[in-house]
């Protein structure tokens, strides 16, 4: 048991983030996760629209198309969400960091694009969305019921890349699930490795929990799915907070004891409820009309 416990607390030490090298440029683990995590959800959503009538018109060049335009919403929205919400200060001085993979402080270095949120990622996924919907004349609501379900296992992806890296790690611990982060200011001390528990309980809990909701029986109205979904992850993440260390450069932004990741975790579960109460509202079965005198 001992053996496992050590070899679980130094796993961090001993994954190397880069994939392989291209010249000067790093091609890393993270990257490929984005694709891998659009490539599951491709195909989660590609099997749903072979089985679930309400789906049957999509087929598979709609999948690739609307996909992409998901993709690049998540690359710019993610980008721009970090860029604003939590380093600001920083970009306003180096502008030309926040779209080229360079670093120009103190030196000419290679450094990726580096710095992604999630709360820009998703948004910039809804906006890309939505602006294919409006151009190719597709039901939005209908195509967030469509993917809005499947798109957590995408997300567990992401957070394994966030773990390959050593980055985004969790709070101090002495218990024996903590790991050691090289990269980490104290990486003598164990901490809890936050990314493992974000890539479970966002990604395949949250999975399961829409799936069990969809398979339930229970009334959802059209676009419904996107309001249990954003209510979701802001509530689960909310409390995962607890156990991730919140960004050096900022700490505790809210009454000294919340992260900024939870302060937007709150607007979300605000958004989420707001979100469905108003698709139930739209989505309101039609009252049946008194029959009148039958002519014959």
């Amino acid at each position: 048991m001992g053996d496992f416990v050590y070899t679980w607390q130094h796993l961090p030490q001993h994954l190397n983030p880069v994939l392989f090298h291209l010249g000067p440029l790093r091609v890393q683990w993270y990257g490929l996760m984005y694709i891998v995590a659009f490539t599951v959800v491709y195909f989660l959503a590609r099997a749903r629209t072979r089985t679930e009538q309400r789906f049957a018109d999509y087929d598979d060049e709609f999948l690739k198309n609307i996909l992409t335009y998901g993709f690049i919403g998540v690359l710019i929205g993610g980008r721009i969400g970090y860029v604003l919400f939590y380093n600001l200060p920083y970009y306003l001085n180096h502008p030309l960091e926040i779209i080229l993979p360079f670093s120009l402080d103190g030196g000419f270095r290679f450094t990726g694009i580096s710095g992604m949120s999630y709360h820009g990622g998703v948004t910039g996924a809804i906006l890309g969305s939505l602006l294919f919907a409006r151009k190719y004349k597709f039901d939005f609501w209908n195509l967030c019921d469509l993917f809005v379900p499947v798109t957590p296992l995408g997300y567990t992806f992401g957070r394994l890349g966030n773990f390959i890296n050593g980055e985004l790690w969790g709070r101090v611990t002495d218990q024996p699930i903590g790991m050691y982060f090289p990269l980490a200011p104290d990486s003598g001390s164990p901490r809890h490795p936050s990314q493992l528990y974000e890539a479970f309980f966002e990604g395949v809990f949250l999975y399961l929990v829409l799936l069990a909701v969809r398979k339930s029986g229970l009334r959802v109205p059209k676009g419904g799915m996107a309001g249990l979904y954003i209510f979701g992850y802001g509530f689960i993440r909310f409390w995962l907070e607890f156990y991730r260390q919140p960004d050096a450069h900022l700490g505790f932004v809210f009454l000294n004891r919340y992260s900024m990741g939870q302060v937007l975790c709150a607007a979300m579960m605000v958004i989420g409820i707001g979100l469905f109460v108003w698709r139930l509202i739209a989505d309101k079965p039609a009252e049946a009309t008194p029959a009148g005198p039958q002519s014959v």
